[in-house]
């Protein structure tokens, strides 16, 4: 993976676990309600603490905000590649290595042949 946990401030964390918090509440589960059947939210999102997380991260104090990051880079690792793909492509993110040449995002230099 391109994007290590300690790659992140606490700027990109707090986006980046916002994103994550759109992304695991979209999980969805069916439950049975009196003899329904209703899909639920799911909680993830607050099994793994994200929202004491981001209220880490968006606080005022600077401890409480390093706080914030050291939990969101000890999280980071634990997620599913599919899941940290699904919050990097939600957020925009993108790794230029793995882009084509033709793409404008890429900003490559072509390869010079030192022997031509």
């Amino acid at each position: 993976m391109w994007l290590e946990a300690d790659n992140f401030t606490v700027e990109s964390a707090l986006e980046a676990a916002l994103e994550l918090q759109k992304v695991l509440a979209a999980r969805t589960h069916r439950r049975k309600v009196m003899g329904q059947e209703v899909l639920v939210p799911g909680q993830l999102g607050e099994a793994l603490h994200l929202p004491r997380t981001i209220s880490r991260l968006s606080g005022k104090q600077q401890r409480l905000r390093d706080r914030g990051l050291e939990d969101f880079q000890e999280l980071w690792p634990t997620l599913s590649e599919y899941t940290r793909q699904r919050v990097l492509d939600g957020l925009g993110w993108y790794d230029p290595k793995q882009l084509d040449w033709d793409d404008k995002r890429s900003n490559r230099r072509p390869l010079v042949d030192p022997d031509a």
